[in-house]
């Protein structure tokens, strides 16, 4: 591990990916280990985050425990993808707020094109979670965290489940202050801008679509 990246090895994920990975997995179990895996790496996103401590009583007894400190943080999918990953997420965070940043890919120019920008209040005072499950080129990632801080956003953080050394370095060139988890680090791109070995088009294998 190191400040800008973070791969969990943990064998859950690395059982749970290899599974996601397999071509013959359906389309109802990839969509579950997606939620599941999600709640694993979320852990490992959320370490360090602020404390404080609250008066409770127990039933035993009167104890200063541990809590979360600061606003509530916000959670930014990058669709439509990302909403695999902010289930599962959700689920463990639920009172989290929620933006959703919309980009596609122009198939000529290869760049990023936004069509949807809809995202919490007060980003500046928030710790803020972008996701994504494919770090491939790093254009649109980049993108969007080019948005976030245009909206504010100051302590952003980015998950992702799967990522190539091409967009892990086009990332760390754009934004090094935003630490990145992912669960593997594959080999490469392939000539159309796909992770290999991969498991195919994170969104199509979630939804259905193809």
């Amino acid at each position: 591990m190191s400040d800008h990246l973070n791969v969990v090895d943990h064998p859950l994920v690395q059982h749970k990916l290899t599974i996601m990975r397999d071509v013959a997995t359906p389309t109802a179990v990839f969509r579950q280990l997606l939620r599941e895996i999600s709640q694993l790496l979320a852990y490992e996103v959320t370490r360090g985050l602020a404390m404080t401590t609250k008066r409770i009583n127990t039933p035993m007894a009167e104890m200063d425990a541990p809590t979360l400190a600061g606003k509530k943080l916000a959670l930014i999918s990058i669709l439509r993808a990302g909403n695999g990953l902010l289930d599962g997420v959700l689920e463990l965070i639920p009172s989290a707020r929620v933006g959703f940043v919309g980009l596609y890919r122009d198939e000529e120019t290869l760049q990023p094109v936004q069509y949807y920008f809809k995202v919490p209040e007060g980003l500046d005072d928030r710790l803020v979670i972008a996701v994504d499950p494919m770090l491939a080129t790093g254009n649109s990632s980049v993108a969007a965290i080019d948005l976030l801080k245009q909206a504010g956003a100051t302590n952003i953080r980015f998950l992702c489940l799967l990522a190539a050394p091409e967009g892990i370095a086009r990332m760390k060139e754009a934004h090094p202050d935003v630490p990145i988890v992912t669960a593997a680090v594959d080999e490469r791109l392939n000539e159309v801008g796909y992770i290999v070995p991969g498991l195919g088009d994170a969104g199509d294998r979630m939804f259905g679509t193809k």
